[in-house]
């Protein structure tokens, strides 16, 4: 296991590699669609696998919610995509190594979020057409799902945002200090498990929801201003609990890195940073 200090200079290669990588902007929106797509998948299987517990009022169905939609997270990670939610806690890591600018690092976030919402209502258009949401217990639990998102006050949203974003980075945080591709797969699977079992509001995943309602699926009166005050809210907690509870809060207690070897890991974005050959000249 890594310690927390070569962990925060993992997270900022990592942010190094996010703007790299949007120096050919449609390679990074093509990654960042990607993003939005894998969780969408993540939001038809929860809706899919624990439909039918949530349509019976079973006490399992957040917990079968929860475990299916692991996969979302975990694919991102595995198979290597762009996502708001975790560049939420990799970019400001990397502005405060200064790796990147705190100013590259707002606009990279900024167009990560706007790949991954394309990438979600291009995945929801998709959904639609397949017709698997319009009848039966999967399609109930949207509804339902969609509706509850509406009625949460402002502060709600703010608030869960928060706690949802502190577990997804708590996550790939923790899967950074990892060598193991087991083990990387454990602990994302169990901080996804968590929010959403306990009902947090994770932003990109709200795309998908909202998408599929603005097209015009369910019956759930739905508006655009939802869907804004939605983003707004949930996305301004996310950027908190991430950036700042998880991002920012590690940064301090790993303190500054001396001059030494950084390991030889594999980054959130799934690129080897293969550094062991140089120093890390960070200053004490």
């Amino acid at each position: 296991m890594l310690s927390l200090e070569e962990t925060v200079e993992v997270h900022a290669h990592a942010a190094e590699h996010k703007s790299e990588l949007a120096k050919t902007p449609t390679r990074l929106l093509v990654s960042g669609m990607l993003a939005g797509m894998w969780i969408g998948v993540g939001d038809v299987l929860m809706w899919s696998a624990a439909g039918p517990f949530i349509v019976a009022d079973a006490p399992a169905g957040k917990l079968v919610a929860g475990i299916v939609f692991a996969a979302a997270l975990t694919i991102v990670v595995f198979a290597g995509s762009e996502l708001a939610t975790s560049a939420m806690m990799i970019l400001p890591l990397g502005a405060i190594r200064k790796a990147i600018t705190w100013v590259r690092a707002g606009v990279l976030l900024l167009s990560v979020f706007f790949s991954n919402m394309v990438g979600a209502f291009a995945f929801a258009w998709v959904i639609m057409q397949t017709g698997i949401l319009n009848s039966g217990p999967a399609g109930d639990f949207y509804a339902s799902y969609l509706e509850g998102k509406i009625e949460h006050s402002s502060a709600e949203l703010f608030f869960r945002g928060v706690m949802c974003n502190v577990l997804v980075c708590m996550a790939i945080w923790a899967a950074g200090r990892l060598k193991s591709e087991a083990g990387k797969a454990i602990i994302i699977f169990w901080g996804v498990l968590a929010f959403i079992t306990s009902g947090f509001e994770h932003v990109v995943a709200n795309m998908t929801t909202f998408a599929l309602g603005l097209m015009g699926q369910g019956d759930v009166a739905v508006t655009f201003g939802d869907f804004v005050n939605n983003m707004i809210f949930v996305g301004l907690g996310n950027l908190v609990g991430g950036g700042i509870v998880v991002g920012v809060a590690y940064a301090y207690v790993a303190g500054k890195v001396g001059r030494g070897k950084a390991p030889i890991v594999v980054a959130e974005d799934g690129k080897d940073w293969r550094t062991d050959a140089q120093e890390v000249g960070v200053e004490e």
